[in-house]
């Protein structure tokens, strides 16, 4: 007897059909939309409020680039390296003598941190710029011997209270920067014969730099904000110009826009440098950089009707 054979049944060596591809439905955020929505009402609602103030807004432009504004920016500018940089080079000296197992230069470097950390800006500016009340002259001979009045310029109490103040933050960055390297890479250096300043030099600085950078880029911007108090000490500079020019204009107002639009233009371009400083130094511990803003525009660019899922040449 013969078995009837099923011709409709699929071969025994045919493998079977893979599973169904699923179709993804996206999950719908609605509080998303709302809160767009919520978000873009009040843009209009202060912009609306701001339309209806009597304010002069063509006297920003005509006043833009005043001769004592762009002399203004300049010394900013100025203030801001000159107080960035006794800050940088005094946070090192005390942030080193922080770490030092000498009580005595341990104990200096933490009463100097907690002085200037724990008193405001503004009240050592005035400090500083008061001190001839108490003090005729400054004597240090045999090196100087002046008048204390003719010693302490505004310039001087703007770089001595900023730059000062700035020291005590930048030791403890740099502090937490050096201490985040590991212990070992300075025993395998002083196993070498390096001294200790040339294992500093070249072993633990540079890997600290990548920890250090980042806050330091963000005391620069603050620093560059923070040189508008100066103005109190009869130090003139972007902000000190602005009112003056506001005071004799009758916009004062609009003054304050403008030093607003010029410290927005001078913080955005040091941010992008700040950025560009942490992509160089972040090159020994990531495997790929991240992308430059340029880059993310062109590729943001070319990617512009290309269809989703489509690979570039």
């Amino acid at each position: 007897m013969s078995a009837d054979i099923d011709k409709t049944a699929e071969p025994q060596g045919t493998p079977p059909a893979g599973p169904q591809a699923v179709k993804a439905i996206p999950v719908r955020h609605y509080g998303r939309y709302v809160t767009a929505v919520i978000a873009i009402a009040l843009l209009v609602a202060v912009v609306y409020a701001f339309g209806q103030g009597k304010i002069n807004w063509h006297a920003v432009p005509d006043y833009f680039f005043d001769d004592r504004i762009t002399t203004g920016v300049g010394k900013t500018l100025l203030l801001t390296v000159l107080s960035m940089l006794i800050g940088i080079v005094g946070g090192i000296v005390l942030a080193v003598m922080r770490l030092s197992k000498n009580p005595v230069t341990s104990s200096i470097a933490w009463f100097y941190i907690w002085f200037f950390r724990g008193t405001p800006v503004l009240v050592q500016l005035f400090l500083w710029f008061n001190l001839g009340l108490v003090f005729e002259y400054i004597n240090l001979m045999p090196f100087y011997k002046d008048y204390w009045s003719n010693f302490m310029t505004p310039l001087l109490t703007a770089l001595l209270g900023l730059g000062l103040n700035e020291a005590a933050y930048m030791a403890e960055i740099c502090r937490a920067g050096l201490l985040a390297v590991d212990e070992g890479q300075t025993e395998a250096a002083h196993a070498l014969g390096m001294s200790h300043g040339k294992t500093l030099r070249r072993i633990v600085i540079p890997q600290a730099m990548r920890v250090i950078v980042p806050p330091t880029g963000n005391e620069v911007i603050n620093m560059l904000k923070t040189t508008s108090l100066v103005a109190q000490v009869q130090f003139a500079e972007l902000f000190r110009y602005a009112q003056d020019i506001g005071t004799v204009s009758g916009s004062p107002v609009e003054m304050y826009f403008l030093a607003a639009a010029w410290y927005l233009i001078l913080t955005s371009v040091l941010s992008v440098g700040q950025y560009y400083i942490e992509r160089y130094y972040a090159r020994g511990s990531s495997r790929s950089l991240p992308p430059t803003p340029w880059q993310k525009v062109k590729a943001n660019m070319f990617s512009i009707g290309r269809p989703k899922g489509a690979v570039g040449a």
